[in-house]
């Protein structure tokens, strides 16, 4: 089987400045098409219709959604993880206690404790907040695979030692993170797809540039940090290359002959 190439989205395929993909990350992966097994591997559920115009415009051959608590090729999903409900009632009483936000998205509704959080971070970014908040213990009644956390590094910190069940996953602009039981993770979804490609690990490459990325980076054949991504991250990388806006992704795979 063909060896795989991971991408991450957000700020590793997607520039948040002007929230497209840059035109030489998709001539990269149009060449890759025919030598590799595309995937995207995000903390985003790619199926969700916040994600699904990116889905469409990469078309990859498997995903590995929301952190590794979901994976799918094509249309069928091989694999799905919960977060477990009575961790999930503790993590939100916890947050109660705390200035932060915690919560997630299911479907139209938002549901999170300390809510004012979340809009003012998405006013900061967007100019304004138009989502419908639901009581966040509802989250009690539905699946829910991974968590956000909008707040600093330090109340991160804090609630990975109360709860040493979780990753508390930083994001690059070091104002939020992705919430995920350990047992859960990119670097898990990665070894999944090797066992449905038949493929070893060592045959496998994972651009990424936030801390959600971390394990996968380290599991990977080759793991890639953008030159945009958080130090930790790129000491942990086999490479390093350069930014999001200038030819990361293109200028990797050259690098290693990916592409030509």
């Amino acid at each position: 089987m063909k060896p795989i190439v991971s991408f991450d989205v957000d700020m590793t395929l997607l520039d948040h400045k002007d929230w497209a993909i840059p035109a030489s990350a998709m001539e990269a992966i149009e060449q890759l098409r025919e030598n590799y097994t595309i995937v995207i591997a995000t903390g985003r559920d790619m199926d969700s219709i916040f994600s699904t115009a990116i889905r469409d415009q990469v078309r990859p051959d498997a995903i590995i959604h929301l952190n590794g608590t979901k994976v799918t090729v094509g249309d069928e999903i091989i694999y799905e993880h919960t977060f477990d409900k009575n961790l999930l009632k503790q993590i939100l009483k916890y947050a109660e206690n705390t200035p932060y936000s915690v919560g997630t998205t299911v479907g139209d509704w938002d549901y999170y404790i300390n809510p004012e959080g979340v809009k003012a971070h998405d006013i900061a970014l967007w100019g304004q907040s138009r989502r419908q908040f639901g009581d966040p213990y509802k989250l009690l009644e539905l699946n829910v695979r991974t968590m956000a956390y909008m707040g600093d590094e330090t109340g991160a910190k804090e609630m990975e030692e109360e709860f040493p069940e979780i990753h508390v996953h930083m994001f690059a602009d070091k104002k939020g993170a992705d919430v995920v039981e350990r047992k859960a993770s990119k670097a898990v979804g990665l070894l999944r797809l090797c066992e449905y490609f038949k493929i070893p690990l060592s045959e496998t490459v994972a651009f990424g540039d936030s801390m959600n990325d971390y394990d996968i980076i380290k599991a990977a054949g080759k793991g890639i940090a953008m030159g945009n991504a958080m130090e930790e991250l790129k000491k942990a990388a086999d490479y390093v290359t350069d930014p999001i806006d200038q030819d990361g992704i293109k200028n990797a795979c050259l690098h290693y002959g990916l592409i030509r």
